[in-house]
């Protein structure tokens, strides 16, 4: 795809004998919500991983923005533009809603902690920080401590950390792990509305949120592409039935 924002060509990693990514050849268009599903050891989160520069592919290119970025370390990825939500597990649960946004704004701009009692008060931190609390729909609870948030409130929390230095693509993975039924429907319609501003690359076994939400769906069986396309394309291709989604109907039938 020549106008992809994200593009990936024939990654390889193997762990020993496992074969955890086998020739991944994807494409993201600038503007979608790409969702990537298979079943557990598909190879899905070493995928994000390597996306994300955590990991090194052991072949293969990775392109980005029209960059190169095979080997680029994480923080020259996020300086470019791409975010991944949910690599930083740990929120800062003594300090208040706004502070841990804010926080991630400094690291983003690639300042030292260091300095983070000075720059606390700086309005160049509690501005970005407030804007994506509200994309979050936060706001309410910006000076609240973190650690009095709802799980499903962490996980929009970590979602605004990501979104503190304005990236042009957002990996998520997995980002409906551990919600309820509410709190999974308040996450599709915040995705849903991130998507009118955003590229999205979805890692996500919940199905009924990667339908309501995927412009396209990528399928990974042990570490290969087996299909991709539209959601519709998906959901009638019987190789994506037989190892994967007949599976997900029968546990949820």
């Amino acid at each position: 795809m020549a106008d992809a924002l994200l593009q990936t060509e024939n990654l390889a990693k193997r762990f020993g004998g496992i074969v955890a990514s086998d020739d991944v050849t994807l494409a993201v268009a600038p503007g979608e919500l790409h969702a990537v599903i298979g079943p557990n050891g598909a190879g899905k989160t070493t995928l994000i991983a390597q996306l994300s520069g955590q990991l090194a592919p052991d072949a293969g290119r990775i392109h980005f923005a029209g960059h190169d970025i095979s080997a680029l370390p994480m923080y020259r990825r996020s300086h470019l533009g791409l975010a991944r939500s949910f690599q930083i597990t740990s929120l800062f649960l003594d300090l208040s809603v706004l502070d841990n946004v804010a926080l991630a704004v400094q690291a983003h701009r690639g300042h030292s902690f260091r300095f983070w009692r000075n720059a606390r008060d700086e309005a160049g931190l509690r501005e970005p920080a407030r804007a994506a609390l509200a994309r979050v729909g936060l706001s309410a609870r910006e000076q609240q401590p973190a650690a009095a948030l709802s799980h499903g409130e962490h996980r929009q929390l970590e979602l605004a950390m990501a979104l503190a230095g304005n990236p042009r693509l957002l990996l998520l993975d997995e980002p409906m792990a551990g919600l309820g039924p509410e709190e999974s429907a308040r996450m599709v319609a915040m995705l849903r509305e991130l998507k009118k501003e955003l590229t999205i690359l979805l890692v996500e076994h919940d199905m009924e949120a990667v339908f309501a939400l995927a412009d396209r769906i990528t399928v990974l069986v042990y570490g290969r592409v087996i299909a991709s396309g539209a959601p519709a394309a998906i959901r009638a291709n019987s190789q994506v039935r037989d190892a994967y989604l007949g599976e997900q109907e029968a546990a949820h039938g």
